[in-house]
This record gives C-alpha cells, sequence and structure tokens, in this order.
C-alpha cells in the first residue's frame, strides 16, 4: 500500500507542461469564436430590448431607393414621347411625368408654387376632358386599393396621407401600367 501512495504523489506533484504558443490560425479561430458568442448575446439583448416596441410592415418600393428613368431629358418645348397608346394610360403617364417634373403637393390641388397632387395632375393633363379624367382617376384609386386594401377612400385622401412624393408618384406610374394592360 505504500507504494501505491507514492506513485499517486508523484502523478499529482509533477509539474504541468507549459502551455504551448497557439498558431496565428489558432489565435484567429478563437477570436473568431469569442466575436460570434459577444454578437450573439448582444442579439438577445436587443431583441428583448425591443420586443415590446409595436412595428409596421414596411413597403420596400418606399426604401429600397433607385434613379427613377424617366427618358430622355424633357424640356419645356419637348414634348413627352406616348410610351402608352391608351388614353387613360396615355394620361396618367403624362400626369406622372407632370410630378415629376413639376412638383408633388398634398392638401390643395396645386400649391404656390405649381406642385400638384395626383388629382391635380391628372386634371391638367385631361385638358377638359372630364370623362377621361374619371376614367383615369378610377384606374389610379384601384391601383391604390390594390396595394394598400379597400380603407382608401379617395384619390385625394391618399395623397393627403403621405408625407413625401415617393409613394403617390410611383403609384401613379403603376396606374399607367394597370390603364395600358386593361387596354383604358
Amino acid at each position: 500500500m505504500p507504494q501505491t501512495q507514492l506513485a499517486i504523489e508523484t502523478a499529482t506533484t509533477a509539474a504541468p507542461a507549459p502551455p504551448k504558443a497557439l498558431s496565428l490560425e489558432e489565435r484567429l479561430t478563437l477570436i473568431n469564436t469569442e466575436i460570434a458568442v459577444r454578437l450573439d448575446e448582444a442579439a438577445v439583448a436587443y431583441e428583448i430590448n425591443t420586443a415590446h416596441i409595436p412595428i409596421e410592415p414596411v413597403d420596400l418600393a418606399d426604401v429600397v431607393t433607385s434613379p427613377i428613368d424617366t427618358g430622355p431629358v424633357v424640356t419645356g418645348a419637348d414634348p413627352l414621347p406616348e410610351l402608352y397608346p391608351t388614353p387613360a394610360a396615355a394620361l396618367l403617364q403624362r400626369a406622372h411625368h407632370r410630378l415629376l417634373t413639376g412638383g408633388w403637393c398634398k392638401d390643395v390641388l396645386v400649391d404656390e408654387d405649381g406642385a400638384r397632387c395626383m388629382l391635380g395632375a391628372i386634371r391638367i393633363e385631361a385638358h377638359g376632358d372630364s370623362g377621361l379624367e374619371a376614367s383615369a382617376a378610377a384606374v389610379l384609386l384601384d391601383a391604390i386599393r390594390r396595394e394598400f386594401g379597400d380603407d382608401v377612400d379617395s384619390v385625394p385622401s391618399f395623397n393627403d396621407a403621405h408625407g413625401s412624393a415617393r409613394t403617390p408618384i410611383r403609384m401613379v406610374d403603376q396606374a399607367a401600367r394597370l390603364a395600358d394592360a386593361r387596354g383604358l
């Protein structure tokens, strides 16, 4: 029995081996693992800290921006090329162009700077043809309701509900495509 105890003491009293130096790859792997753990902890903390905040869905068309291709630069004397052969689609295309070049406004048909709301742009481009104006406004309202639901009462209420021109101008362009697809 004394020999067994001596062997145990010898094994426990032996000095530990010096730590082996880590290679560059091993150190990078260790640091990468530590960073991943910290990022995971931060993500969980963020989710916990923001769980009580109500969120609304975001329309990516309003967030993702890209240059708008309006074709060649149109000066006052140059007419806008007719992209759509049907009257309502062409009217909506002209209204879209007017909003891009002349400006967009809300709460009035035309503001003091000459900018127009959606309906104001349709009205001026209809050149007094009330039937064509009504047809284009109906297609525009239909395009709006397709994307935003049946809660939208009218084109002016939709126009006035926005703080920037991006969505209203985009909807006039979509309405022009819809009218063309319908042959209006």
